[in-house]
């Protein structure tokens, strides 16, 4: 019986990954193709402008969703993260993937190891892995965001003071600057191309990436088109000052060197001396699976050190 349970895990998620991978090439023809029958409808005159707006560049949190996605994406901002990664999925895909990387590892220590008991450990690490792989996609596209805005700032400002219009340095920073910041200011500029106020446009780019700093340019071009004043000034100003908050963070990385890693050690050396001990003496550490107070003790260096790891990330990080 147990053989049977094991082959129809791995029967269902290698379905599950085939069906995952196959969505992944094939939804962004279809969002294309959906995007351009919109233009073309009406012998080719296409929509109105009001719903150009609307279809065509629409955010990838508007598109049409199932129930899945709407409850399960939402409740967990899923969607957004997702979108910041960079990875091309939606909830949907990623939960199967999820489900198939749980099953793997579940199956791969069902069969290699010699205690069943850790197959539902190690499916509980194959589903948190890929939460932890896309929140580091997000957080490294993200900083590579802001890294690349101040130098953003500094194109638009030359291109005002050259005499050209915001929406025309909007659109030089998209066509000049890499991914991920030039296909934003891109598509920024396309919705207004399109009708939408730049202002909109510019809003809605800052609620999908979530930047402090793209929010102080945004608030800074809303004033600006509101009450007048020099924009290329501005954008200087907010330039030099994202530049000089990287400036503190690197000084607090510097000075919490030693907080992180005394971090790493302690929170290493437990399961690394677990290791040492169970080649030494395996019966003796087997103990602690096998004797009831064992598991309990067990379960106890467990939740602390959770709570040692909560604790000393608190202590480091510091908000700039």
């Amino acid at each position: 019986m147990t053989t049977y349970i094991f082959i129809a895990m791995v029967a269902i998620g290698i379905s599950g990954l085939m069906y995952a991978v196959a969505s992944m090439f094939m939804s962004g023809n279809e969002a294309v193709e959906d995007r351009l029958a919109e233009l073309t409808k009406n012998g080719g005159r296409g929509v109105s402008k009001e719903a150009a707006q609307t279809n065509v560049f629409l955010s990838d949190f508007t598109d049409k969703k199932g129930l899945f996605e709407s409850i399960i994406g939402k409740s967990l901002k899923l969607e957004k993260l997702l979108f910041q990664s960079g990875l091309g999925l939606d909830a949907t895909k990623f939960f199967m993937l999820t489900g198939v990387v749980a099953l793997g590892f579940g199956a791969i220590a069902y069969v290699f190891s010699p205690f069943k008991i850790v197959a539902p450990a190690a499916a509980l690490i194959g589903a948190v892995l890929p939460f932890g792989f896309v929140w580091w996609k997000r957080k490294k596209r993200m900083d590579r965001f802001s890294f690349q805005l101040p130098a953003a700032l500094d194109l638009m400002g030359q291109a005002l003071r050259a005499g050209q219009s915001l929406p025309s340095g909007i659109q030089l920073v998209g066509e000049q600057v890499a991914e991920p910041l030039g296909p934003e200011f891109q598509r920024a500029f396309e919705q207004q191309n399109l009708g939408v106020p730049l202002t909109d446009s510019l809003k809605d780019m800052a609620e999908r990436i979530d930047n402090l700093d793209l929010q102080f340019f945004v608030t800074a071009v809303t004033l600006q088109r509101q009450t007048g004043g020099d924009l290329a000034e501005i954008l200087d100003k907010i330039s030099h000052l994202v530049r000089e908050r990287f400036q503190i963070k690197g000084q607090i990385q510097a000075l919490t060197g030693e907080g992180r890693i005394s971090g790493v050690v302690l929170l290493g050396l437990p399961p690394v001396l677990f290791l040492v001990m169970l080649k030494l003496n395996y019966d003796y550490v087997m103990q602690l699976f096998t004797d009831p107070l064992g598991q309990k003790l067990l379960a106890g260096a467990t939740f602390m050190q959770l709570v040692g790891a909560f604790a000393i990330k608190k202590i480091i990080d510091i908000k700039v």
